[in-house]
């Protein structure tokens, strides 16, 4: 597509990393979201106009017979009035992933894939390969908190036009299937928007179009079956050092900095495709160990003080699992607050969460949970974050159901002690990060008074 490209739910991590890529070749790129027409304050709408996005309202006018192609995202529905328009119009509707597997073709392509881990494991590489001279062009579902400033989002960076690419692909709408990377990075196969068999086989089907090799976890190879490129699969036994993790790995100490042995797996796969693209080990080790961390990914917000505040995106049985169980190590009480990001994940997954929560939650530990959150649009509403709370409860596990974020800041500050790790967790919620660091505010102003 060349010419005006406008964007429907340009706001999404995905779309607004796009956005940036189509400007990028110099095309005219409108965008719309229904949560700019509710709430325009938000920064993320600043950062989109500081890189040359035209934003207007979600209601059809920006189509014309003039545009070139409206692009969407799975998360669109189908009467949008953008998407309507362009079929009144006749112009070409095109899902984001076509539009990103079109930009990255004839490039030498490094894609991500897996259940979890993808956007930190995106933002590890794209990281190491700049430091490493490599000027590649990156375009992830997240924004590195060391390419994040007020005008800049952090989740695409331009690069060399003739350079690599390194992208972070999607499962949960099979939309990964668009691309044909010569090398990838698969970090794990678990349940997730599907059942376990039918996402080994989405896979499956994936790694076939690897060109190159394929880098992954211990056993994610054997689920793999035959293929054509070659398989490199990585174990690494994370050791907890400060506050992040210390691996062994191809004769290095392996340093991230960030918490979770989850991330210790993530950084030696990003580190072990750099060695096979020829990178000295030493070098990428030593690159690694500088890595900023990924924003709402396991991000520590309160900038250090008597209660650690952490961010996180976690809205799957794994993530949250394993946010969890990453910020327990030491011995310190959790307090964590979850929102659920919409009505039909929490349905689908109902039993999985319930089983994550109750398992990672420690008797000394406390848990919240808000209401599921509202995006808009058609969604069933007949389940409610009530429903996790009463299986959680009959795993032994206590819950507190909370209306707002402000009650939660409440009774988190009254249960607060010194020693103590909050955690927020969620997607969708534009509200969630902001809430962090007023927590991270008020935790500390309560503990200088005393």
């Amino acid at each position: 597509m060349r010419g005006h490209i406008h964007l429907a739910g340009v706001g999404g991590v995905g779309m607004s990393a796009l956005a940036q890529a189509l400007l990028w070749g110099h095309e005219r790129v409108t965008g719309s979201d229904r949560l700019y027409d509710r709430e325009a304050g938000l920064p993320i709408w600043a950062a989109l106009e500081a890189a040359g996005v035209e934003l207007v309202p979600q209601d059809g006018a920006a189509v014309d017979g003039r545009t070139a192609g409206v692009v969407y995202s799975t998360a669109i529905e189908e009467d949008n009035a953008d998407l309507v328009a362009a079929r009144r119009w006749g112009v070409p509707l095109r899902h984001r992933a076509e539009v990103l597997a079109e930009l990255t073709r004839g490039r030498r392509l490094l894609a991500v894939a897996g259940t979890a881990g993808k956007t930190t494991t995106t933002g590890m590489l794209g990281w190491a390969l700049e430091q490493l001279g490599a000027d590649p062009t990156v375009v992830n579902g997240g924004a590195l908190v060391d390419w994040t400033a007020p005008d800049r989002l952090g989740n695409a960076r331009r690069g060399h036009p003739d350079g690599l690419w390194v992208i972070e692909t999607d499962e949960s709408d099979r939309s990964l299937l668009h691309f044909r990377p010569a090398w990838s990075i698969l970090t794990n196969i678990s349940q997730d928007h599907f059942e376990l068999a039918e996402v080994e086989a989405l896979f499956r089907r994936y790694a076939a179009g690897v060109g190159e090799g394929l880098v992954c976890g211990e056993g994610v190879g054997a689920v793999l079956g035959e293929m054509s490129a070659r398989v490199v699969e990585v174990g690494v036994d994370p050791v907890a050092v400060g506050g992040g993790h210390e691996v062994a790995w191809r004769g290095e100490r392996l340093t991230v900095p960030q918490p979770g042995a989850h991330n210790a797996l993530n950084a030696a796969m990003a580190a072990e495709l750099c060695a096979q693209l020829g990178y000295e080990p030493a070098e990428v080790a030593r690159v690694l160990a500088r890595f900023g961390g990924i924003q709402r990914r396991l991000e520590r917000v309160d900038g250090g003080g008597p209660v650690r505040v952490f961010d996180d995106y976690g809205h799957n049985p794994a993530k949250l699992a394993a946010a969890w169980s990453a910020l327990a190590v030491g011995g310190g009480r959790v307090l964590g607050v979850w929102r659920p990001h919409g009505y039909g994940p929490l349905r689908a997954m109902l039993e999985p969460l319930a089983e994550a929560l109750a398992g990672a939650c420690r008797p000394q530990d406390r848990l919240w949970l808000l209401p599921v959150y509202d995006a808009g649009g058609t969604a069933d509403r007949s389940i409610f974050s009530a429903d996790l709370a009463r299986l959680v409860r009959e795993r032994g596990v206590a819950v507190e159901l909370v209306e707002t974020h402000e009650l939660v800041a409440e009774q988190m500050l009254a249960e607060a002690r010194a020693g103590d790790t909050v955690l927020v967790m969620g997607a969708r919620d534009p509200h969630l990060p902001a809430f962090a660091r007023e927590m991270a505010v008020r935790t500390q102003a309560r503990f200088a008074r005393e």
